[in-house]
């Protein structure tokens, strides 16, 4: 019984030194399974179109804040669009105050 018990921890031991040491099959294995995908970057269909240049962005970029400036009606739903979500009230604040700029 005692030859059983001490065969058997003899055993324990050796698996546990040999799971515990790794080796280099056991390094090579694990570069191996390290992958790196890289692809383009995902648009929507409203991203990116043919006709977009630099000067039509520009462009519309301008038409928006005159549109802010001038339009009190158009100021108002964007602060809703833009602010209306925001529940932090410091922060709905802060989204509210950054069109001041644009008031006449």
């Amino acid at each position: 019984m005692v030859i059983n018990t001490a065969t058997t921890l003899a055993m324990v031991a050796v698996c546990l030194a040999a799971t515990a040491i790794p080796t280099s099959a056991d390094a090579q294995a694990q570069q191996r399974r390290t992958l790196t995908v890289k692809h383009a970057p995902i648009t929507s269909p409203g991203d990116v179109s043919e006709s977009w240049s630099s000067q039509q962005n520009i462009k519309e970029s301008e038409q928006y804040e005159r549109l802010l400036r001038t339009n009190p009606a158009f100021r108002k739903a964007r602060m809703q669009k833009e602010c209306g979500g925001i529940t932090d009230p410091q922060l709905r604040q802060s989204c509210l105050a950054s069109f001041d700029n644009y008031k006449s």
